[in-house]
């Protein structure tokens, strides 16, 4: 459907706002206030949107459809992301004028690694017709742990990429003035902000083997799977800065999230009944994705919202796919 040229095109933005994010992020180190953080925000919702409505009258309205619908998929599914940055900004007592940076190389790595899977999965659906199956198996799995423990947190404590970088690099006490490597009695640190990133990259990596699947649900276009990724990750170094105060009130947004996921999921095994074993079998178009996800969306910020002026001490999470290990081990003890 996408000749090369509409790669270049799109990989060509994609790194143009990528140089545009390392010149506000790196290039001037700053604490990002209020109003900086709704004008990037808002740019990059427009960036996302714009792209959107050029490919309707150049693809047509049902692949602009998709790439929204994917897009909004994204864009939901990461702001869990954010939790877990809050988590990792809080546990490294990172300062606000080095948080950007941070934020923007994680964001740079996880972008790699994701395109890394989408070529697997994209390679994997024009090979094997129940990969559609595979992934709505997965996905359904990942709802029902996600709605299990939606009370939780994801223990940063136990990323097995810090524990081996702990342990064969020495690690620095302060932050050194925002970089991320220093040479040192004769031999190379790195900071507390490498570590940062390195679990901003690599927590990213595990929400990809959820939101990879899922977006393949919506369409099965590698290049829209790129862009819908690329614009929903470009745009979280703001978002971060503008809802962090307002994450702690999302109190069902994990529960939302993982009906998203379940419902992803159900679609991708009617896709694959449809095609493999009865065209007789319904499937779910596209608009009816959309809407269904938006209308979860809204219900869910809704009812957090009134959950939160109801009982105003509680304190929404991350969500996490298995039950954290101190929390066996107390278990165990008992």
């Amino acid at each position: 459907m996408f000749d090369i040229w509409s790669w270049v095109v799109v990989i060509g933005v994609v790194l143009a706002l990528l140089a545009l994010d390392f010149f506000v992020a790196v290039r001037r180190p700053h604490a990002v206030g209020l109003r900086e953080a709704v004008f990037w925000s808002a740019f990059y919702f427009a960036v996302a949107i714009a792209f959107g409505l050029a490919l309707w009258p150049v693809k047509g309205g049902d692949v602009a459809t998709e790439f929204i619908a994917g897009w909004l998929v994204e864009k939901s599914l990461s702001v869990d992301n954010l939790f877990v940055f809050v988590i990792i900004m809080g546990r490294f007592a990172v300062p606000p004028e080095h948080q950007q940076k941070a934020l923007l190389f994680g964001i740079i790595v996880a972008l790699a690694m994701r395109s890394v899977l989408i070529a697997v999965g994209a390679a994997a659906v024009s090979a094997f017709s129940f990969t559609f199956l595979l992934f709505g198996l997965l996905l359904i799995w990942t709802a029902i742990q996600l709605l299990r423990h939606h009370d939780q947190d994801p223990d940063i404590e136990d990323n097995p990429l810090l524990k081996v970088l702990r342990r064969l690099v020495p690690v620095t006490e302060g932050f050194r003035e925002g970089r991320l490597t220093v040479q040192e009695g004769g031999r190379r640190m790195i900071t507390p902000l490498f570590l940062v990133f390195a679990a901003i990259g690599s927590t990213d990596l595990l929400f990809a083997l959820d939101s990879i699947p899922a977006i393949f649900g919506i369409t099965r276009e590698p290049l829209l799977v790129f862009a819908a990724n690329a614009f929903a990750l470009l745009g979280l170094r703001a978002l971060y800065f503008l809802i962090e105060g307002l994450l702690e009130r999302l109190v069902y947004l994990s529960i939302g999230l993982s009906l998203i996921l379940a419902f992803i999921g159900v679609k991708l095994i009617l896709l694959f009944l449809h095609e493999d074993v009865s065209a007789a079998i319904p499937h779910i178009p596209t608009p009816v994705s959309l809407g269904v996800i938006f209308l979860i969306l809204i219900v869910t910020v809704a009812a957090s919202a009134w959950r939160a002026r109801r009982h105003p001490e509680e304190r929404a999470h991350a969500g996490s796919l298995r039950q954290l290990r101190k929390e066996r081990e107390g278990e165990r003890r008992a």
